[in-house]
């Protein structure tokens, strides 16, 4: 399975790696090198311009600045804050830049590239002032963004924007992805998504324990059931799906073919009688049952062959359609 970290949880999983031995250095300059190699391979060419907050995702940006002067190019480094503030691993990637480091302020330097090295995961409030001012106008140039870890503004967790957000072209996160990163819109926001190893061992993940996964086939492929030499058609279980009336029949025959799809051993279509036509003039494997009401919804599914029931898609929400619900319920299926 691919386990997504919280913004809390990555907190914790650098915690423990440095708790480990690991010094946070060290980490800082894989994740600063990982930067430079995403930037250098995407955008081989031009004038580099390192947006750096007063945090370790600035101090990331020193790293990727410092790493990209080696390799040629020229680079530029604007700093939200006092320099003289910067603490920790920050202050230290910030020494080792042997390179001029300007205030940020507006209007940014032209450059083929911008790093954003603003904020990182761990922000939880509003961007607002000077900041936002500074995520505006890198939405605003021409050059493409390469976001540090994660856009800036966007909430790591949510996938939200915390008042305003970069819009990047591509992001380099570490070890692993944040919900925020799949969920809209952050996944727009985010761009091309590059992930890279920086040294984090993956025992931290059997004491986090995380609680979210990407969907993705390792997720849920030990579920699907294939059948055995004496299965037949009952023993592979027989999916009840309600559909909508005939205006509105399509997303149920689709939840009905993914019945199919996925395994089950038969698929019935309960269909109200003016969308009964609808659908048989569409399905072939499928079977058809007349349904007019919910009395008549637990009528079937009074018959104990049935295993499972979806009801919902095309369905709406009045009245008659939470009575369709109350009965699926008090059935047991």
């Amino acid at each position: 399975m691919i386990e997504l970290l919280t913004a809390a949880e990555m907190a914790r999983a650098d915690a423990m790696t440095i708790a480990g031995g690991v010094p946070g250095m060290t980490l800082m300059e894989a994740a600063g090198n990982a930067v430079a190699e995403t930037t250098a391979a995407r955008h081989p060419e031009g004038p580099v311009l390192v947006v750096a907050g007063p945090g370790n995702n600035g101090g990331d940006g020193f790293v990727a600045a410092r790493r990209l002067r080696a390799g040629g190019r020229e680079v530029r480094v604007l700093l939200h804050g006092d320099p003289a503030r910067l603490r920790g691993d920050a202050a230290i990637a910030r020494e080792r830049w042997s390179g001029a480091v300007e205030p940020a302020a507006l209007p940014l330097p032209d450059a083929a590239v911008i790093l954003d090295g603003l904020f990182g995961a761990g922000l939880d409030r509003p961007v607002s002032g000077t900041p936002a001012g500074l995520v505006e106008a890198m939405n605003a140039a021409p050059a493409p963004v390469v976001a540090i870890d994660l856009p800036s503004g966007l909430h790591a967790d949510s996938g939200q924007p915390l008042g305003v957000a970069v819009a990047a072209e591509a992001t380099v996160t570490f070890f692993r992805k944040k919900p925020g990163h799949l969920l809209l819109p952050g996944r727009a926001l985010c761009g091309a998504l590059h992930l890279a190893q920086i040294g984090i061992p993956e025992t931290v993940l059997g004491e986090i324990r995380p609680a979210a996964f990407e969907n993705a086939p390792p997720l849920w492929a030990g579920a699907l059931r294939f059948p055995g030499l004496a299965d037949h058609k009952y023993s592979r279980g027989h999916a009840l799906v309600v559909s909508g009336p005939m205006s509105r029949t399509g997303a149920a025959r689709l939840a009905a073919g993914a019945a199919l799809r996925a395994g089950a051993g038969l698929v019935t279509l309960a269909s109200p009688p003016g969308a009964l036509a609808v659908n048989a003039a569409h399905l072939t494997a499928v079977m058809l049952r007349r349904m007019e009401d919910a009395a008549a919804l637990a009528a079937i599914l009074a018959d104990p062959r049935f295993t499972a029931v979806a009801l919902g898609p095309g369905l709406g929400t009045a009245a008659p359609e939470r009575a369709l619900v109350l009965a699926a319920l008090a059935s047991g299926a």
